[in-house]
């Protein structure tokens, strides 16, 4: 086959023939072109070859012979056309006459010429339609006797045999769909009428979409039919030509199989890398793996390592048979209390630091000392400062455990003491737990809430270099949900682990050859370390980010009470300063001042009650207290001795 422009190829393909595989031999590149804003190709190279798969008609441009006027059609378009002219043009009137002898057809006959005629009488326009009736000597020449309708009035003239053309016998047909002229070679590239048009002939140039397949190209490739290449249609002689296309690992979790599918790694993405395993240095390129499906169940659990100052960070399958006993858990807020009851479920905790009701603005609030033991009930709402509602945390204070408490039995009521904490409260409490059980992970999260403290006392028997077991403790952070692909090395059919195409999307081909696949189950990790970047990216997902933030604490005091106080305060150091600078080396005892200071601040603090049994009981505190102070019988003394 000659090369032909790529334009003339697909008007003329067949449909039915496809695919067809074409080389390029004459190569274009437009750059910055509409056709890469619109997603097509638009460089081809000479020589490449190219495998047309489906032709898809964009749209046809209408246009008048005669003004060069252009418009565009849908491909839906319902106007009917009619051919105008038959299929062949003829160059002179001499043969236009002869055709039509010939064809045993006899006078008059109805013709026009795409050109304009120029006569000594008049002037035809191109496009004109004629009528030859006749043809007779005329001024001693063999003329053509032409009648010219122009609408209102007929005109005649004479014509020689040797006008030269192109001239076209006007040959009206049936009406056809847009479609159906497009299809027709006979057709197509003719004069046509219609009646949606106000013009009297016009011509379609049909736009088309090719849709290819290209080497190493890993998407179908969309070409313009109008993009100025000359192909070749060398599909007989590249029957053994294999076309390598591309595949991301995204595309085949998404398309669901084959599987298993052989592949060989064609690229791998550039980056930090997120996993710390061991399997992650085999993917190169020309690595060939098998994809053995979809990963069962599609859930994973983010964790840390608790106890060491560097954490080390984990994701754990959903399929981990490893043994986990839960630890006690630490929280920092009351908020994170309210958040870990599950109801049901009773949690008892521990404080870690002191905290007195006072500090935190609301005298209502009731004071914490470190061992103070609770049980958090639910959450509720006090009045607060500036006679607010705000939301605590309802609690019961607990007494000392008992031996019968240890063994189960529940204490007397009159032991415990309902306390509110505001749930901004910061203070710091461990849970008090006395579970000894030995669970699976799926058991363990079904029952309980994350985060969750664990230990895992026994590793997963088909993980033999599980690393779990060695930490102190596991912090449970929280479950994913993510497809993941099951994949096993060439080179080592034994090692089997698992990809997440969504961070790890390698560039694979597929190749004809299997790999060894092992026999039985598939020996998978399922214990993958994580670098501290990716797991706090992962941290970032949208199911994290739904959670409410904790609530915001209270202001303490305005910025003109702040300043009011300060004031008071310099002016009482002030008056004290007055009093004690005076000519004597010795200083005088300060009994008088700082019994007046304590006097003046008496109302800064309130009496904290006396706790019931098993608690920390409070000091008042008293003028007689600060009479007896350390710190005065030290002065006193002092001065005796000089």
């Amino acid at each position: 086959m000659e090369p032909v422009s790529l334009q003339d190829f697909v008007c003329a393909l067949d449909p039915a023939s496809l695919p067809r595989v074409l080389r390029v031999c004459s190569g274009v590149y437009f750059q910055g072109s509409i056709y890469e804003i619109s997603g097509n190709e638009c460089c081809l190279s000479t020589g490449d070859l190219i495998k047309v798969t489906h032709v898809r008609l964009q749209k046809v441009v209408c246009e008048n012979p005669g003004t060069g006027q252009t418009t565009e059609l849908a491909p839906n378009f319902q106007g009917l056309f009619s051919p105008l002219t038959g299929p062949q043009s003829y160059g002179t009137l001499e043969e236009l006459v002869c055709a039509a002898t010939q064809s045993s057809k006899s006078l008059p006959i109805r013709f026009m010429s795409t050109h304009r005629i120029a006569t000594k009488a008049r002037v035809v326009p191109q496009e004109q339609p004629l009528k030859l009736e006749a043809v007779e000597m005329h001024q001693g020449a063999c003329c053509a006797r032409c009648v010219l309708d122009s609408g209102a009035q007929q005109g005649f003239l004479h014509l020689p045999l040797s006008q030269q053309g192109p001239f076209w016998k006007l040959e009206p047909g049936p009406p056809r769909t847009l479609l159906q002229v497009l299809q027709d070679p006979t057709v197509r590239d003719t004069l046509l009428t219609c009646s949606a048009f106000p013009w009297r002939s016009l011509t379609l140039k049909p736009q088309y979409e090719v849709e290819a397949i290209m080497h190493f190209r890993r998407t179908v490739v969309k070409i313009p039919s109008t993009l100025e290449v000359d192909v070749e249609d060398v599909t007989t002689s590249s029957q053994h030509i294999h076309f390598i296309q591309p595949l991301l690992l995204s595309e085949a979790l998404a398309r669901g199989g084959p599987f298993p599918l052989a592949t060989e790694i064609l690229e791998v993405p550039q980056g930090s890398p997120n996993f710390l395993s061991p399997w992650l240095s085999s993917l190169q390129k020309g690595q060939r793996l098998c994809l053995h499906g979809v990963a069962s169940p599609p859930w994973r659990f983010l964790a840390s390592t608790r106890g060491r100052k560097v954490p080390r960070h984990f994701m754990i399958s959903g399929a981990y048979r490893g043994k986990l006993r839960r630890r006690p858990r630490e929280f920092p807020t009351a908020y994170d209390l309210l958040g870990a009851l599950q109801p049901g479920q009773p949690l008892r905790v521990v404080a870690t630091k002191d905290c007195e009701g006072d500090e935190l603005e609301n005298l209502g609030f009731a004071s914490l000392a470190v061992g103070d033991r609770l049980e958090v009930r639910g959450s509720g709402q006090a009045l607060g400062q500036h006679e607010r509602d705000i939301d605590v945390l309802v609690c019961q204070r607990l007494g000392e455990p008992t031996g019968e408490e240890e063994a189960g039995e529940d204490e007397e009521v009159e032991d415990q003491e309902q306390i509110l904490l505001p749930l901004y409260f910061s203070g710091g409490f461990v849970e008090e737990l006395s579970d000894a059980r030995r669970y699976s992970l799926q058991d363990l999260t079904a029952q309980f809430s994350l985060p969750c403290e664990v230990k895992v006392v026994a590793k997963d028997p088909r993980h033999p270099a599980d690393p779990l077991p060695s930490f102190p403790g596991l912090q449970l952070e929280e479950k994913i949900l993510e497809p993941f692909l099951v994949v096993s090395l060439d080179s080592d059919p034994e090692m089997c682990f698992e990809i997440p195409p969504r961070w790890l999307d390698l560039t694979v081909v597929e190749v004809k050859e299997l790999p060894g696949q092992p026999s039985g189950a598939l020996p998978m990790a399922t214990v993958e370390e994580l670098t501290e970047a990716f797991y706090y990216r992962l941290r970032k997902l949208p199911a994290v980010e739904s959670q409410a933030p904790p609530p915001r604490p209270p202001k303490s005091k305005g910025l003109s009470e702040q300043k009011k106080q300060m004031s008071k305060e310099k002016g009482i150091k002030s008056s004290e300063v007055s009093e004690l600078q005076e000519p004597p080396l010795l200083p005088k005892l300060r009994t008088k001042s700082l019994l007046k200071v304590t006097q003046d601040s008496s109302n800064l603090y309130s009496e904290v009650p006396g706790r019931k049994k098993g608690c920390r009981p409070a000091v008042p505190i008293t003028e007689d207290s600060d009479d007896e102070h350390d710190y005065e019988e030290i002065a006193e003394q002092f001065s005796k001795t000089l």
